[in-house]
């Protein structure tokens, strides 16, 4: 059975594609803080969650971000981004470590985390650090999941034509849309095509996946190595 875990103090090699050690930034360039760990399946290596440490400006210091929710900084170079505000981090569930040696509390955890991407949607235009908040008029029928799977268009809003056309822009089925919230709201188990550095990091840990779980007493890739090397 898959059981999901830190990778810790593990280190591949002192090389820059470890992305331990970037930042991580917000809406409006806002600096969220460095991703500090990950959490990975250790089953396959893929990489769930970035854990993002906040350097103090978070009561409970650290949060989750889904690595599907992540992009390249369009103006930090091997730094990330992503559409969250500080005060949308601030409504996240408290993220504590052990709950991740249970599978009844992670999932319970994730439950809760999901539910409050679902409650701010945002969506971002691709190739562009703007972002286009849906307001509640738009969201009404379920209109922000509809708009995701290409099924349709949503209204435009009154207000600047720079808004029109981005949001004209985002509803199209050509362009792409990452939501960060919605009512159908999917966090996936991996990411791709978030640069170079993310890449070469993610194909490092499957390929050392079982030396890197082989410290874990919560699932059976680590106890059957533990009982080799025995």
């Amino acid at each position: 059975m898959p059981h999901y875990g830190l990778l810790g103090e593990y280190e591949f090699s002192k090389t820059a594609s470890d992305i331990r050690g970037t930042s991580l930034y917000g809406r409006e360039d806002e600096k969220l803080g460095k991703i500090d760990d990950i959490i990975f399946d250790h089953s396959t290596g893929d990489i769930g969650y970035v854990v993002v440490d906040t350097g103090g400006w978070l009561k409970t210091k650290k949060f989750l971000v889904p690595a599907s929710r992540l992009r390249p900084s369009p103006k930090h170079e091997g730094d990330y981004a992503s559409d969250l505000t500080k005060q949308q981090v601030e409504s996240f569930p408290a993220f504590n470590e052990s709950d991740l040696h249970s599978e009844e509390r992670w999932a319970d955890y994730e439950a809760r985390y999901r539910s409050k991407w679902e409650t701010g949607p945002v969506m971002h235009r691709e190739g562009t650090d703007r972002n286009i908040t849906p307001t509640t008029q738009q969201m009404q029928g379920n209109q922000s999941s509809l708009r995701a799977s290409g099924e349709a268009t949503a209204p435009l809003p009154t207000g600047s034509a720079d808004g029109a056309e981005d949001i004209k822009a985002a509803s199209e089925p050509t362009g792409r849309i990452v939501p960060a919230g919605g009512d159908s709201v999917v966090i996936e188990s991996s990411a791709v095509g978030i640069g170079d550095r993310w890449d070469t990091f993610q194909a490092r840990l499957r390929e050392r996946r079982k030396e890197a779980v082989a410290e874990c007493h919560y699932c059976s890739a680590g106890s059957d190595i533990l009982k080799k090397a025995g």
